[in-house]
């Protein structure tokens, strides 16, 4: 029988029971995690096969394993829970007075060093919109922008943003983050790239703007990048090099805060892409006065003072 699926034949509390099973590798585990008694959470799941017309799990004695057609639905299975969720979160906002929910996503430097302040002042200024944020690395940013998954983004210039309206939000420094005992701590004046080069060097993971500029400077220097860990943010990043690990390139307001908790020296980097931007994207002729206005309210030019204390420091 070809598999089929209609979305209309089946509750929530169903599908929910098949996402379990995967999660737990048990149906008893499932069971337990739904409040269903086994019986019924049995019957449930078997129903659900039945009428998809292929199996999700092989059963084994010590528990469920996903099918290929199992994990098929468990990744579209999330995507419709969590979507079901947030359903249920913006009716529950909206009978307590949220009127609107924006959503933005932005690349980890736009969140380190600009924009809590920043949503914190929308949500006094504007108590009936509520801003849903996302951490995205800046290559996927455009990408949600565009497809709708998202109202806004920001994101670091040098990434493909075909498909979006973008705009000048900020500017910010590039500094080398190093451990106090390195021999480089104490040098006087910028540091060239290419002296860093014989380094093994701790990164963001790939989708980064920030790693993909370090590849391309040294392919331009014609020097391999000697990248020996990647990690998900600027704090472990910081970490691995207070352990003298390696050496970074990170925004100066995201790692000067760090720097101080740690033993690290902060240093000038002598190259013309040390200042870059950080772009605002919004979906090409978009009407929405919610989404332009919340734009409009983060490209104000008095919401600079953060970034302009931070290079003064």
């Amino acid at each position: 029988m070809t598999p089929s699926f209609n979305p209309a034949r089946y509750d929530l509390l169903s599908i929910r029971i098949a996402v379990a099973c995967a999660q737990h590798g048990s149906l008893s585990a499932a069971a337990a995690s739904s409040s269903l008694a086994l019986a019924a959470a049995s019957r449930r799941l078997k129903e659900l096969e039945s009428s998809l017309g292929t199996p999700l799990f092989e059963r084994h004695r010590r528990g469920l394993i996903l099918t290929p057609a199992g994990h098929i639905f468990v990744r579209n299975a999330l995507a419709m829970l969590q979507a079901a969720e947030r359903l249920g979160g913006e009716l529950r906002d909206f009978a307590q007075g949220v009127a609107r929910h924006v959503s933005l996503c932005a690349s980890s430097a736009a969140i380190s060093e600009f924009l809590p302040p920043l949503l914190a002042r929308y949500a006094k200024l504007h108590p009936d919109v509520r801003v849903d944020l996302e951490e995205q690395m800046s290559d996927s940013v455009p990408a949600a922008v565009r497809e709708g998954r998202s109202d806004l983004g920001i994101f670091v210039e040098g990434v493909d943003a075909h498909g979006v309206e973008t705009r000048v939000f900020r500017e910010d420094e590039l500094v080398v983050v190093l451990p106090r005992a390195h021999r480089l701590a104490k040098s006087r004046g910028p540091l060239a790239f290419a002296s860093l080069l014989d380094e093994d060097w701790v990164s963001l993971n790939t989708g980064a703007a920030l790693l993909s500029k370090l590849q391309q400077a040294a392919l331009t220097a014609n020097r391999p990048l000697k990248l020996r860990f990647q990690v998900r943010s600027f704090d472990a990043v910081c970490h691995l090099v207070d352990a003298g690990l390696g050496v970074a390139i990170l925004p100066r307001a995201a790692a000067q805060p760090l720097a101080r908790t740690m033993s690290l020296v902060l240093r000038p980097l002598g190259e013309d892409w040390a200042t870059r931007r950080m772009l605002l994207a919004m979906r090409s002729g978009s009407q929405d006065a919610d989404v332009h206005a919340l734009a409009a309210f983060l490209m104000q030019p008095s919401q600079n003072a953060k970034a302009s204390r931070s290079k003064r420091q």
